[in-house]
């Protein structure tokens, strides 16, 4: 049967021309492919790899370091003290104006502005200028680089810090300084937050030891009662009973009294008497009893 063998033969070179060809699309496929990953020169591995260093990359430079990781800083001199937390430094022979981070000093006066002085702002002042005129600082920035004035924001070291640990804070930086010595309150405006509970803790150090505004308006206590008989008055120093009165909450206090040392000092009031503070409109404090 000729034709049927013919038949077969044609079946079979059919079939072994389709196997070819399907051998050939399994080999050349990933072969091809390779090719071009080679051609671009990123493997599929590498290219998986530089995505998860660019996430790394940009979430490090997005958080701001930890108190005990390294600090950046820049050095500048400082040419002029303004008041307890301003100065005027120059940096790379450009001048700038440097406000404190974290840290308010009482007020000097300042007529121009209607700024009136407060208690404790001469001697802040005094402080700044003694420590830091004409000296060599390095200056720490956080993440808000300057403030609606255009002033720059920064934390100040006396000498380079080489970690940034609490131990260096309360030695070498000078924001730091004031709140140990009772020149400046505590005052946290965000984002810049780096060393805001440190500063809270040093600030309470410094209140618990009446240090600088802390202890301003503590005098001396009488050991006869005065005024209505209350005992535990004190004299002022011009001679007449002193309490102490808070502006805003409009009560007043004994100095010895504990919520009388916590007002702060731009609320803080002296009446000579107790009817001058009560015909001023405040009103005796609970706890104390003046």
């Amino acid at each position: 049967m000729p034709y049927d063998r013919s038949f077969v033969r044609l079946k079979v070179m059919l079939l072994v021309f389709a196997l070819c060809l399907a051998l050939a699309g399994c080999t050349g496929g990933p072969s091809a492919g390779t090719g071009k990953q080679q051609a671009s020169g990123i493997t599929a591995g590498a290219a998986q790899h530089q995505a998860v260093s660019a996430v790394s990359e940009s979430t490090n430079q997005q958080n701001t370091p930890a108190i005990g990781e390294g600090v950046k800083v820049v050095p500048a001199a400082v040419t002029s003290v303004a008041d307890g937390d301003t100065l005027h430094v120059k940096i790379n022979g450009r001048e700038e104006k440097v406000r404190l981070i974290g840290v308010n000093t009482p007020e000097i006066a300042h007529p121009d502005l209607g700024i009136k002085e407060q208690p404790y702002g001469k001697e802040a002042a005094a402080y700044t200028q003694k420590r830091l005129a004409g000296r060599q600082v390095y200056l720490e920035l956080d993440v808000g680089e300057r403030d609606k004035y255009g002033r720059l924001l920064a934390y100040v070291w006396l000498e380079k810090p080489a970690n940034g640990s609490e131990a260096e804070v309360r030695a070498k930086m000078y924001n730091a300084e004031l709140l140990l010595n009772g020149y400046a309150q505590v005052m946290t405006i965000p984002p810049n937050v780096k060393y805001a509970d440190l500063f809270v803790k040093l600030q309470k150090e410094a209140r618990e030891a009446s240090k600088g505004l802390w202890g301003a308006a503590v005098t001396a206590p009488v050991s006869a009662p005065a005024y209505g008989g209350k005992s535990g008055s004190a004299v002022g120093k011009q001679g007449g009973t002193l309490y102490i009165g808070n502006a805003k909450s409009k009560i007043f206090h004994l100095p010895t009294c504990e919520w009388a040392q916590k007002i702060a000092p731009q609320n803080r009031v002296e009446f000579k008497s107790r009817d001058e503070a009560i015909n001023a409109g405040y009103r005796p404090c609970k706890v104390c009893q003046p």
